[in-house]
């Protein structure tokens, strides 16, 4: 009877799985199909940038070094008079963005500004002027803030770091309930930690499907609109994240049986499958796709999760349960396969991770002078921290002293556990961070290859400061504006200056261009390496202004 009654069951949770893939499959179907690419970056406008040319043109082509995607009504051409000068829908074909204009718009300077998401999802911005005629005072865009505001960018880093958490608590328990778990021992703790995890990963998948809409589009945490997430679900991004859920569906229901009880081998291999293919979700939707060489890069990336999810996942388990509950002979037959299994799955992290850093990376100078790569440099220290401390244990449970004496391997096991959540954290920006390949290799043409970035507080504002390529020459500076509720904050008058007190050089006025009522732009050249003091005072209202300073490294 008893036989009678879980074989049903066991098809029901089947069927349940079957209609979780439906879902995935109906996401594929409608994914769209994009090539493959990276960052894109401006690498050439018509008219070109601050030129003069003597009548108006009927469109403007901006041209990039990739395929880019449209936001809506994020590319807008200002007439002199403050009028918008572009008319209709851009067209977008691959990499080159065509703007209908109206060439009888008149003499004087126009300005044009631009929001595109690059085929690995991530937004790229940016304006200049060319004039007609005759160059004028440039126009002020008093359209919607064409950037996210900083409260999204960390919430989407926030909410990558949630899913890769969910994934350690998700994998580790299931892998050692399956697998390793002692018959004795209550199930109910590590069947509590693996639905959390489970719940967090569709939480996190959830929060970055909401905050994609804002941080390419532009706006607050609440900033969406039915547009925006149409947009976000007809992307690639949209799409992986879709199929991650319809397999987390599925999974669900597979993984109820499997966490009660010693699983049915069935079960485990459909689990197993389901399991692997949502981990593809992640590179699927980020840089690896988007990378030189995208097979290789999204395969080595799902390796290099998944590897980081059983071993962190099992070392969760070890230092909260097993190592604490089970007895001397239980931990001397779990101990020697766990060490064997996370060997294996350090052995998979090194070699993945060393195939990312020489697709992603390219070059020892991408590594030592982009953001990417420093912060590339710090993980590779962290997790040779780790690696110390694994060997340490793995040397105590060689030496039979793990099972007699489990303390010590405890400790070891939750320093392992600390340094790596640290780890977590900066893959979490990693993910948010322009390829080193990219920012070395940067465009033609002086538009931003590297990166500067900092936020600064005064009594009346935060200023968000972006400089970029932060090398000698010719620099482009992105100012923002916020009031204390990090909501764009209106300014009537900004003033900017530059200089490098350490070689003598005396403050260098930036000229900065209004581009929306909380953004300004401007280009300053930067004729020598050091620290520059860039000082920024903002007036917004007719008696209130404050000034901050920014100490920025120039190569």
């Amino acid at each position: 009877m008893a036989g009678m009654i879980v074989a049903p069951r066991r098809w029901a949770a089947r069927l349940a799985a079957a209609a979780g893939l439906l879902v995935t499959v109906v996401a594929l179907l409608i994914a769209p199909a994009t090539p493959a690419s990276a960052h894109a970056v401006l690498e050439s406008t018509s008219p070109a940038a601050s030129s003069v040319v003597p009548s108006g043109p009927s469109e403007v082509v901006l041209t990039f070094s990739e395929s880019v995607r449209k936001v809506p009504d994020k590319i807008r051409i200002i007439a002199p008079d403050g009028s918008r000068a572009d008319r209709g829908e851009p067209a977008f074909d691959g990499g080159v963005v065509r703007i209908p204009v109206d060439p009888g718009g008149g003499r004087g300077t126009y300005l044009v500004s631009f929001r595109v998401i690059s085929a690995d999802s991530h937004p790229v911005s940016g304006a200049f002027t060319y004039s007609v005629g005759a160059p004028s005072t440039p126009p002020v865009d008093s359209g919607s803030d064409s950037r996210a505001n900083p409260v999204v960018g960390n919430a989407v880093k926030v909410a990558r770091f949630l899913g890769y958490a969910g994934l350690v608590l998700l994998i580790g328990p299931a892998l050692v309930l399956a697998a390793l778990w002692p018959r004795r021992l209550s199930r109910r703790g590590p069947t509590r930690l693996a639905w959390a995890g489970l719940g967090l990963v569709a939480f996190a998948t959830l929060a970055d499907l909401w905050l994609q809409v804002p941080y390419t589009a532009g706006g607050g945490l609440f900033d969406v609109t039915g547009e925006g997430f149409g947009t976000v679900f007809g992307s690639a991004f949209g799409a992986a994240h879709l199929v991650r859920l319809g397999l987390l569906a599925a999974s669900a229901f597979l993984l109820r049986p499997i966490l009660a009880r010693p699983a049915g081998r069935a079960d485990a291999i459909i689990l197993a499958i389901l399991g692997g293919a949502a981990l593809f979700t992640w590179p699927l939707a980020g840089h690896p796709a988007a990378s030189p060489a995208p097979a290789v890069s999204v395969v080595v990336d799902a390796v290099h999760l998944g590897s980081m999810a059983v071993w962190l996942g099992g070392l969760l388990m070890l230092a909260v349960f097993l190592l604490r509950q089970a007895d001397e002979r239980e931990l001397g037959a779990i101990l020697p396969i766990w060490s064997r299994w996370a060997a294996l799955a350090v052995s998979a992290l090194l070699l993945a991770g060393t195939v990312q850093a020489l697709i992603e990376v390219a070059t020892p100078k991408a590594l030592v002078e982009t953001t990417y790569g420093r912060l590339l440099l710090a993980k590779i220290g962290l997790f040779a921290l780790v690696i110390v401390v694994a060997a340490y244990s793995r040397h105590l449970v060689r030496s039979r002293i793990a099972e007699q004496r489990p303390a010590p391997v405890r400790r070891a096991v939750w320093a392992e556990l600390a340094v790596t959540v640290v780890v977590l954290g900066l893959s979490a920006t990693l993910v948010q961070t322009t390829p080193a390949r990219t920012a070395v290799a940067g465009p033609s043409g002086g538009v931003e290859a590297g990166l500067f970035s900092t936020t600064l507080s005064s009594s009346l504002f935060s200023m968000q400061i972006e400089l970029s390529p932060a090398e000698r020459g010719n620099n482009s500076v992105h100012l923002y504006a916020y009031s204390k509720d990090n909501l764009p904050l209106p300014v009537k008058e900004w003033k900017a200056t530059a200089a490098l007190p350490s070689a003598g050089i005396e403050p260098i006025d930036v000229p900065l261009l209004p581009l929306t009522d909380n953004h300004a732009y401007g280009d300053v050249s930067l004729p020598a390496a050091g620290d520059w003091q860039i000082k920024i005072t903002a007036r917004t209202t007719d008696i209130d202004q404050a000034t901050v300073t920014a100490t920025v490294p120039i190569r």
